[in-house]
């Protein structure tokens, strides 16, 4: 549906506004509760929280900003920075011990059913967490996981996580047969932005996270078909409200904490599809692989696994503080790793925005971080973990 910005002016407006319609000050006005809600964020590893307005924490989205929002846990932030939760250090494989399994599960990923999951899930007019449509995204969500994890007998559950506002997140979870207390994660975060305007303006997301959500269902799909027990505990986490500051994920990963869960690992598939600027550049596809505010033990294992599983290599970059949602986990101690589509410097352009579309994407890239997945899930799922001292 169009709709102009005078249309929406002559339905909407009050007698007076304080600020044209056509401006961003005015079409907030039509939010006032969005563009006023105060705020506790924080934006570096060192810095102290600031209060700022929803409003003002948009303005920093656009600018390049990266932050926490920490409202809800401001006691948990405050203990944490006095004495932050260390990270333990485990014994990660350094080689591979399923090449056979892991290579017949991959000979399983379709491309369509990672062009059709991802289509439907970037044809909702946005999956803004606060509103109506990110609600129903992830209702769509609930329902594909449902139908994906029916397929077995094993004890797999599909579980909501709700959160004050209304997009919830999701857990799937695979217990483990013989050390469920360990919890290998796999995370994507499952809602959409436009951070031109977030409640008025369309945001298909199909790159950001779609395509991570697209990569993480695929991959659980076949696990299941494959009748995978694994003897650790394996979880697919799809988190709401990224966009906002980390805020599903903190909820999450805090509770863990709270009721002193062991998770082992964590990785976070954040943007999995667009490689046209790499091509651009003269550069070869490639994953990459984040080295800054990610456990370094854990990071070199999923390059093991990238060299060992997938057809393109690696090209190590950096993304900043609390650029996705590992950054929760890192934050209560649990290991956690980062990859993207590409060097830093050649991802999607067109994300936040009503261009964030899948015709942009390859589904033959987004294919290589299934393979990931399930290179990941299978070898840790059987591992015996120990904590090295």
């Amino acid at each position: 549906m169009k709709l102009s910005l005078l249309s929406l002016s002559l339905a909407l407006a009050p007698a007076t506004l304080a600020a044209p319609l056509w401006s961003l000050e005015g079409l907030q006005s039509l939010v006032p509760n969005f563009a006023n809600e105060e705020r506790l964020i924080v934006t570096s590893e060192d810095s102290a929280p600031i209060k700022v307005t929803e409003d003002h924490k948009m303005k920093l989205r656009r600018s390049g900003v990266k932050f926490m929002d920490i409202t809800n846990h401001q006691s948990w932030f405050a203990a944490t920075s006095k004495e932050k939760v260390p990270v333990p250090v485990y014994n990660y494989p350094t080689n591979v011990s399923y090449p056979k399994e892991v290579s017949n599960l991959i000979t399983d990923i379709k491309l369509e059913n990672l062009h059709d999951n991802l289509a439907n899930f970037s044809s909702f007019y946005s999956r803004y967490y606060k509103s109506e449509n990110g609600f129903k995204s992830a209702t769509w969500l609930f329902t594909k996981l449902q139908e994906i994890t029916s397929l077995t007998e094993n004890n797999i559950t599909v579980e909501k996580f709700k959160h004050e506002w209304q997009q919830f997140s999701i857990i799937v979870r695979i217990p483990g047969s013989k050390t469920p207390e360990n919890r290998v994660v796999v995370g994507a975060h499952q809602d959409s932005t436009n951070l031109l305007f977030p409640t008025l303006m369309k945001a298909p997301g199909a790159d950001d996270d779609g395509s991570g959500v697209t990569t993480n269902l695929e991959a659980l799909r076949i696990l299941v078909e494959s009748g995978f027990q694994p003897e650790n505990t394996v979880e697919f986490h799809f988190f709401s409200a990224e966009e906002g500051g980390l805020l599903g994920s903190l909820d999450i990963f805090t509770d863990y904490k709270s009721k002193g869960h062991k998770v082992v690992s964590v990785l976070q598939q954040d943007m999995t599809g667009y490689i046209q600027k790499t091509l651009d550049n003269d550069v070869k596809e490639h994953v990459g692989v984040i080295t800054d505010y990610v456990s370094a033990p854990f990071t070199d294992f999923i390059k093991l696994v990238i060299d060992s599983y997938l057809s393109i290599p690696y090209i190590e970059t950096k993304c900043g503080y609390a650029c996705s949602d590992h950054a929760s986990a890192l934050q209560n101690g649990y290991p956690s790793s980062f990859v993207i589509e590409s060097d830093f410097q050649y991802t999607n352009p067109y994300i936040h925005s009503t261009s964030d579309t899948l015709d942009r994407l390859s589904f033959h890239h987004i294919a290589e971080f299934t393979k990931l997945v399930l290179g990941y899930t299978y070898e840790l799922g059987f591992h015996e973990f120990e904590e090295v001292k």
